[in-house]
């Protein structure tokens, strides 16, 4: 299994990149958080890598960040979901956009996916809730969204992962700012 490839880009044919590492050209499907961090041809980067092999393939997907990787994971884990499907949903949205559909079982962001069906998108749904739910895949990724900046300041005052991720979703949308939302968070966590 290849774990991680650090490199330059010798070819970007979206959704694809060829990553030179130490001569030996990779090909891999990028994920597009990948793919919209590429400035240039030969620019380098690292990427965390799943490997899929089967009888007569051998892939490699590519993500920039390593809980993207576990989320892909989660998600091929999912009967009838394979690899090129779920590097799809990752074209859809972003990992918390991901997650968050999940959550709130929106099947609709599901079925905007090439080759997933309803029937597919309630099976991500329901398998992966619990997960989502109980803080095994985080919904505190992200630090650029006012989601994400209630989420470390909560950490900052030590709370756990599946009290942050409780407490973020008690939000209601009435609290615009950061503060109003960190306010409402500490009230739903008692403190």
């Amino acid at each position: 299994m290849i774990g991680s490839l650090q490199g330059s880009i010798i070819i970007r044919d979206d959704p694809f990149l060829i990553v030179d590492v130490a001569g030996v050209g990779y090909r891999i499907h990028a994920s597009q958080d990948v793919l919209s961090s590429i400035t240039e041809q030969s620019s380098a980067v690292k990427v965390f890598t799943y490997t899929h092999v089967r009888e007569d393939i051998l892939e490699l997907y590519g993500f920039s960040k390593y809980s993207d990787l576990k989320l892909f994971e989660s998600l091929i884990n999912v009967s009838g979901v394979g690899p090129k499907t779920a590097i799809g949903i990752f074209s859809v949205g972003s990992s918390d956009q991901i997650k968050q559909a999940i959550f709130e079982g929106d099947v609709s962001f599901f079925t905007s996916v090439p080759r997933l069906g309803s029937k597919n998108a309630q099976k991500i749904i329901i398998e992966l809730k619990n997960k989502v739910g109980g803080g095994e895949l985080d919904l505190t990724d992200g630090t650029s969204t006012a989601r994400g900046e209630v989420s470390a300041a909560l950490k900052a005052f030590g709370f756990t992962t599946a009290e942050i991720n409780d407490a973020v979703r008690s939000i209601d949308g009435k609290h615009k700012s950061v503060e109003e939302q960190v306010k409402a968070a500490l009230k739903y966590l008692g403190k």
